[in-house]
């Protein structure tokens, strides 16, 4: 019997996933672009069963590896995961797994690899195969870009991993490409199956915000009973639609990234084992949700593009039942997506004083050795950028060869002994004992807790960072302390003393900015597939590349006769109406005195349209008023009145 007989129960291969699995077997690196619900996941999970090392699986997000991490066990293999929410303990019984050859596949997310401890241990671990999940991501041009994803390809080739395989179900023409490129994977083994599902009826119904509620309520009503999510843009919003759900007896419940960690792995729970038949959620929820019979996905507000779209309503019907994937669509919720592409380009003094903090650091008189370490946190506040651009910035100055990445470490170890100091000393002799008797006594112990001091270490013992973190590593395996890290610093090297830094945050504010006229033109080509006159699954099919899609499905609401002409938002006043003055006077007040100068037209824009940035924390702004005073009005509407007040 085969082992995919065997260990997951399946006869068969689909096309799609025999050409992966084949190419992967026969050593060379692949994509599998499949639609959700397809099968991308059995791409590596067979061959891992055959390769002879370790497969590393780098995954976004926390909720799909334990997913799959419950479908691998429930088949007896051996996979696991090194993630966040995990005790210290446990990441060192995975690790020591993975060393002893016993683990075939390991989950972990991007950021993992810039981890000192996790490098030092991968370096030491055979590993057949990188799979890169939602590979979309190494694209600046995919729908959710994570800058860490940019570094994957360096990756592969610092831990000498001989093949990759990359998933994902939203990729367009153009990201394909890209990806394609960055892995050197051949253009024969770049499998797409296809986008178009013949089970899903796209449907799409102008309804005017005022009663969207309601008519939620009534397409409900005659559902009763069968699965359901409802997807919303804000957590408010989720409590208010779940709320009054309820209250017209479609009991619902709402799920999204402000509730506590054990609430919503509850709900999820629940919802799964069909105890729950109705989630009002952000796009918190569906990630790695493995329910077949989810019979309606409703977007009650517009998703955020067409990639989130298809991948969303790809949740509904894995069954190959018939399946509804309704969009309330109005233009009302239009600001508010906006905003948010609006809120993370940095501002270009924002970028100037990243670029500033960089020269000075790595400044010879300043006793810089051309390297420069920052905490992320730290200089989002100075810079006031969004950690997640600021991690973007970081990547486009790695990618310009300004800077290069070293190592990231945590500034600060500390350890509980679990076995008294001379008892521990007695476990070693020789050198090893010096060693350990010089790491005991530079470690001062305030009550339970001893900080390492690793420059004491250095210059008295010539002792290297690397061999502590290993020796305390050890020490934990064995149960003899208990350790703790925290203040990630990540460490830069300069390769480019002589840029320009005027020339250069202008020319890093016009990446930025065209970054956010693609997210806006993003947003638009959906409301264009939401008003379209031609067949919907012809039209999101096309979009992804895929022209085997019939040209009229016959199941959509165009194809039934129903083209949506999304509603005007509701008029508002025009903003020459409003006083300046009374809507940002506490608020320029406080940025002056915080400051000392006055706030750009940007940092007021953002202000009234109630994006939130760093500085605003510091400031309290939400506490002000004025602040979300305008966040019904466009975003590019508000700074050019603003532009235009200040001229």
């Amino acid at each position: 019997m085969s082992t995919l007989e065997r260990v997951f129960g399946f006869q068969q291969l689909r096309p799609g996933q025999e050409r992966v699995v084949s190419a992967v077997l026969a050593g060379r690196s692949a994509a599998a672009i499949f639609p959700t619900g397809s099968g991308k996941s059995l791409c590596y999970q067979l061959p891992a069963l055959h390769l002879p090392h370790l497969t590393l699986v780098v995954s976004p997000l926390l909720a799909l590896m334990q997913d799959q991490l419950a479908f691998l066990h429930g088949r007896g293999i051996s996979a696991a995961s090194i993630d966040s929410a995990q005790s210290r303990e446990d990441a060192s019984a995975v690790m020591a797994r993975a060393r002893s050859g016993e683990l075939k596949i390991l989950m972990i997310s991007v950021e993992r690899l810039k981890n000192e401890r996790f490098r030092n241990f991968i370096s030491q671990v055979p590993i057949s195969l990188l799979v890169i999940d939602e590979a979309h991501c190494i694209s600046e041009w995919g729908h959710n870009f994570r800058p860490d994803y940019l570094k994957l390809p360096d990756y592969q080739r610092q831990f000498n991993i001989a093949q990759v395989l990359l998933l994902t179900a939203t990729a367009t023409p153009p990201v394909i490409a890209d990806m394609q490129k960055k892995f050197a994977i051949a253009a024969d083994d770049v499998v797409t199956t296809g986008f178009y599902r013949p089970n899903l009826n796209l449907l799409v119904e102008p309804v005017g915000g005022a009663v969207k509620q309601r008519r939620l309520e009534q397409w409900l009503g005659s559902k009763v009973g069968q699965p359901s999510i409802v997807y919303v843009t804000q957590q408010k919003t989720a409590e208010q639609v779940a709320v009054r759900l309820s209250q017209r007896d479609i009991a619902a419940s709402a799920y999204h990234a402000g509730m506590a960690h054990e609430a919503r792995e509850a709900i999820q729970r629940r919802f799964m084992a069909g105890q729950i038949n109705c989630i009002v959620a952000t796009i918190a929820f569906g990630m790695g949700i493995d329910k077949s019979d989810i019979r309606n996905v409703v977007h009650f507000d517009l998703p955020k593009s067409i990639e989130n779209y298809s991948q969303e309503i790809g949740r509904a019907g894995r069954d190959g039942q018939p399946s509804d994937c309704l969009v309330l669509a109005n233009r009302d919720s239009l600001n508010v997506l906006e905003n948010f592409v609006y809120g993370d380009t940095p501002e270009q003094d924002g970028i100037r004083c990243v670029l500033d903090e960089l020269l000075s650091s790595t400044a010879p008189g300043n006793n810089g050795n051309g390297e420069w370490e920052l905490m992320l946190n730290a200089l989002s506040e100075q810079s006031n950028i969004r950690q997640l651009p600021l991690k973007t910035l970081l990547v486009q100055l790695e990618l310009r060869g300004i800077i290069a990445p070293r190592y990231a470490y945590f500034a600060e170890y500390r350890f509980k002994y679990l076995l008294e100091p001379e008892a521990l000393l007695a476990k070693f002799e020789g050198e090893r004992r010096q060693f350990v008797e010089a790491l005991i006594s530079t470690s001062p112990r305030a009550r339970t807790w001893c900080t390492v001091d690793f420059d004491q270490l250095y210059q008295q013992h010539q002792a290297e960072r690397s061999r502590v973190i290993k020796a305390l590593d050890y020490f934990q395996e064995k149960g003899w302390v208990e350790l703790e890290s925290k203040q990630m610093t990540e460490v830069y090297t300069l390769l480019d003393p002589d840029f320009d830094p005027a020339a250069l945050s202008a020319e890093l504010h016009g990446y930025f900015s065209q970054q956010e006229a693609s997210e806006i033109r993003r947003i638009h080509a959906m409301l264009a597939l939401f008003a379209s006159e031609q067949c919907l699954s012809q039209r999101l099919a096309a979009y992804f590349g895929d022209g085997n899609a019939p040209q009229q499905c016959g199941h959509c609401s165009v194809c039934r006769g129903h083209i949506a002409h999304l509603p005007a938002p509701p008029t508002l006043p025009p903003l020459a109406e409003q006083d300046l003055h009374s809507l940002c006077g506490g608020f320029v007040q406080k940025y002056q005195a915080l400051k000392g100068s006055q706030p750009s037209a940007e940092c007021l824009t953002r202000f009234l349209c109630g994006i939130s940035v760093p500085l605003f924390t510091k400031l309290k702004a939400r506490q002000l008023g004025g602040f979300a005073a305008l966040e019904d009005y466009p975003y590019a509407q508000v700074r050019a009145w603003l532009i235009a007040q200040k001229g």
